[in-house]
């Protein structure tokens, strides 16, 4: 089976995925232009020689659907003849999509691809596309659905993480990310965003706050208690995993995934493409 190697990766910085975050006013299918053609000026890739663009969108309607994949091919210039796929598998839907560009490769259908993925989140809500898993009790009642906030406290009742594990973790994490970009670690990775005029609108990530401590982290209030007690949802943890007794509520704005706006894609391709195209395989 061929080998897929990675030949370079690149991503936008990270915007807050509100209405006053700096990418609000930035759509999904621009946000997934910028590392497409950063890809291709970097790499200094003639046009119609990526045999595939796959991108990672989790609720791929409105402006964030109808495949933009496709499109931001073409508006980075990849050529006309380069195709797009858009893919959801909620919060992993970037990951698969570069899985899939690699599966591409090692089963010999494609030689170059891109894979990555774009979130508009201030633009396109999460659960704008619906669903029946919440809303339709034949899936919901026997499937123990629950909210994923109330998930992600179950899961830390079962395992044995405490309110102090996840908040210092959480710190730990605002520190490393500050200290990466003090130390340049981005410079080769991260890409800025400009307005169609080429003025910057954001070039570090802004979701960032290194001054996080345990202290500041203590003042929050766990965020799905109340959600959980009214929605019954406490019970269908507890009926889903019997072996827990109770659900202890850890999670808070302070020590949970952000809300952001962004993209980022990875090209891939073939040992034959790298020495075609003069690339070099970064893994």
């Amino acid at each position: 089976m061929p080998e897929a190697y990675i030949y370079d990766h690149v991503r936008t910085p990270r915007g807050r995925g509100k209405p006053d975050g700096a990418l609000h006013e930035v759509t999904a299918l621009a946000l997934a232009t910028v590392p497409l053609k950063a890809l291709k000026e970097r790499n200094n890739l003639p046009e119609d020689v990526v045999d595939d663009v796959i991108l990672g969108v989790v609720d791929p309607v409105g402006e964030a659907g109808s495949d933009i994949a496709r499109f931001a091919s073409l508006q980075a210039g990849l050529g006309e003849a380069v195709p797009g796929m858009q893919i959801s598998r909620f919060c992993a839907s970037g990951l698969d999509a570069v899985n899939f560009a690699a599966a591409q490769i090692m089963s010999g259908q494609n030689q170059l691809v891109i894979g990555g993925g774009a979130e508009s989140m201030s633009r396109v809500g999460i659960g704008a596309s619906g669903g029946a898993w919440p809303m339709d009790p034949s899936i919901a009642v026997p499937s123990y659905f629950m909210p994923q906030g109330i998930s992600a406290d179950l899961i830390a009742t079962k395992y044995g993480f405490s309110r102090d594990d996840v908040d210092a973790y959480a710190v730990q994490s605002q520190q490393r990310a500050a200290k990466a970009w003090d130390e340049g670690r981005f410079n080769r990775s991260v890409v800025p965003v400009k307005d169609v005029n080429g003025l910057t609108i954001l070039a570090k990530d802004e979701h960032m706050r290194p001054s996080t401590t345990m202290q500041s982290l203590a003042q929050l209030k766990p965020s799905f208690a109340d959600a959980a007690a009214m929605g019954g949802f406490d019970g269908v943890a507890i009926q889903s995993h019997p072996e827990i007794e109770r659900v202890n509520y850890v999670h808070h704005a302070g020590n949970s995934s952000g809300i952001v706006d962004g993209a980022g894609a990875v090209l891939l391709g073939s040992k034959e493409a790298g020495s075609k195209y003069g690339l070099k395989a970064r893994a």
